[in-house]
């Protein structure tokens, strides 16, 4: 493989020091999390104001209730776009602003790369629960090239797929003249990232580059690809990319378009979203727990999902279970101490089983993706001992030292119980 200089931008600004936050289970080496003066991540931060009082949901309420009413249809018409996958966290979203909300929402789903048994019946049943969709299938072949180029070039394949599920809904809400979005939760608050939007009920496309890009958005991808020799002039003179980027500014002004985080308005339990799903629309967990973590209801939609997390894993150190138990951890549904122990026994585990449909996917060899990962472990993170790489620090137990932290900074939910006045919204249905 010949030398390149990388594009994901966010790797000059992780810390050489690796640090543990001392609530959940993330370090900061995930891309834009920061620590306060006590150890604690910015994700816990937020976790610690959205349940015990620094964030009034009742006025949030007030203010979904009257976005809905005005952008209300009058005429039965769709009158807002949620995009998704039809899984536990989208389902809930489009479920209550149809029936608690009175709004007409459109579901838009951007395909995953290679659809799974368990997505595809999940968007079946959801369908079938009473909602309309529209899904996008993206032109394969450029796809595929696109997911080669992103591995190779940012250390993840699944950058194309990013591309289109933030625009993809855009695109449709210019092209159908629907003025309102709703996305699921703003994540860089939720799981750690930037505060720049964490009191605002929106973003700007103008974000996404630095938020959910690693600071290269399309077009710098199309053009290595086409010094790579992957994309040919014509293939780029012929191909549309247009779902993969947001509309045109002048668009979006005439439009007024916007799109908001349902999150904003209402606190984000993803386990009590699983819970809804199946109840309201025809959710269905896995049977089987998904590779590299402990659940069945997170992620089920794309056979190549867990290479997202595995190249996550060579890159900064961490998988899908420290994610997953670092949300478990700050809604109250395990302790820390679980969480490293869920992280020691899930997080190293490799998709085997679909590592060839991986590297068909990508047209590549296995050699070539070892090469490739092995140019993104950064040595701060991995050491070369004995013929092996290994993590140089794991998440552990002692990484707490009890005493060091205000009480009134750290409480959370109690374990096992949910959080506050979630319920609420069954209620109202």
């Amino acid at each position: 493989m010949k030398s390149f200089k990388t594009k994901d931008l966010q790797l000059d600004n992780i810390p050489q020091k690796i640090v543990f936050c001392k609530k959940c289970v993330i370090s900061n080496q995930r891309p834009r999390t920061e620590f306060n003066e006590e150890g604690i991540c910015n994700a816990c931060v937020y976790a610690q104001w959205k349940f015990f009082g620094k964030i009034d949901w009742k006025k949030r309420e007030q203010e979904l209730q009257d976005l809905c009413n005005k952008y209300r249809s009058k005429d039965n018409s769709f009158d807002c776009i949620v995009p998704g996958s039809a899984g536990k966290d989208s389902s809930i979203v489009t479920h209550q602003l149809k029936y608690k909300y009175g709004m007409r929402p459109l579901a838009v789903t951007w395909a995953p790369f290679i659809y799974s048994a368990a997505g595809y019946q999940n968007y079946f049943n959801f369908i079938q629960s009473g909602f309309d969709g529209v899904i996008a299938y993206p032109n394969g072949i450029l796809h595929r090239k696109l997911a080669r180029i992103a591995f190779e070039l940012k250390g993840d394949p699944w950058e194309p797929f990013a591309f289109g599920q933030k625009a993809f809904a855009m695109q449709l809400a210019a092209k159908f003249r629907i003025p309102l979005v709703f996305y699921g939760e703003n994540g860089e608050v939720e799981y750690g990232g930037s505060f720049k939007n964490v009191n605002k009920a929106f973003e700007d496309p103008s974000d996404w580059e630095e938020l959910y890009y690693k600071g290269t958005g399309l077009q710098v991808l199309l053009q290595e690809g086409l010094k790579m020799g992957i994309f040919t002039e014509e293939e780029l003179k012929q191909a549309n990319f247009e779902f993969y980027q947001a509309p045109p500014l002048k668009e979006i002004q005439e439009l007024k378009l916007q799109m908001h985080w349902f999150s904003y308005y209402k606190l984000w339990v993803p386990q009590e979203h699983f819970y809804y799903a199946a109840k309201h629309t025809g959710f269905e967990a896995n049977v089987e727990r998904t590779q590299g973590t402990y659940t069945k209801f997170v992620s089920l939609d794309d056979r190549l999902d867990p290479f997202h997390w595995i190249t996550a894993y060579m890159k900064f150190g961490y998988g899908r279970a420290t994610r997953e138990a670092c949300t478990d951890i700050r809604c109250g549904h395990i302790t820390r101490e679980e969480g490293v122990a869920l992280v020691h026994r899930y997080d190293h585990e490799f998709p085997e089983d679909m590592f060839p449909e991986f590297l068909d996917y990508l047209d590549i060899t296995e050699d070539h993706f070892w090469k490739v990962m092995d140019h993104y472990r950064r040595l701060n993170v991995w050491e070369f001992i004995k013929g092996k790489w290994r993590l140089r620090r794991i998440v552990s137990n002692k990484d707490v030292v009890f005493g060091e932290i205000s009480p009134e900074r750290i409480q959370f939910p109690q374990q096992g119980l949910h959080p506050p006045a979630f319920h609420e919204q069954e209620k109202l249905l």
